[in-house]
């Protein structure tokens, strides 16, 4: 599995243009990156596994006071496989690899879902919870260094 970087510009990123899976999440980054800043690894990324593109991965931002949140999605077709697992796993191994001294968070719905034994398996511990701007007030969890 691997992390292709989705780059700071629309027109930088013509791999990915043409693919219908892809160009959601690619305006969105590029968008998100117009408001709050480009600077690698803190960035959007798609998942490639034997070949395909799975998923769409990111860090929130860049860390701010130690702490940087990561997010996921599989696409339809590749969820059910434990790719959503991997993923987090990356996420954390690349902050871990950049700043060992970060906190890893991550949000989500407050229900049981997969999202949540994802972060579950990854050693991620529900803290409280946060507001988020699109889905209101959600659980958020921290990665426990082990």
């Amino acid at each position: 599995m691997q992390l292709l970087p989705i780059k700071e510009h629309l027109h930088e990123n013509e791999d990915f243009t043409n693919r219908a899976e892809c160009v959601e999440n690619l305006q969105q980054c590029t968008d998100f990156y117009k408001r709050i800043g480009f600077t690698p690894p803190w960035i959007c990324y798609f998942v490639q596994h034997e070949g395909q593109l799975v998923a769409g991965a990111a860090f929130k931002g860049k860390p701010i006071n130690h702490k940087v949140e990561i997010a996921y999605g599989v696409f339809d077709k590749f969820q059910n496989q434990g790719i959503g697992n991997q993923i987090a796993e990356m996420l954390v191994n690349l902050a871990m690899a950049t700043d060992p001294t970060l906190r890893i968070t991550a949000l989500t719905l407050q229900e049981e879902n997969y999202s949540v034994r994802i972060l579950r398996k990854n050693n991620f511990k529900l803290v409280g919870t946060a507001i988020d701007e699109d889905e209101g007030e959600v659980w958020e969890w921290e990665y426990q260094k082990t």
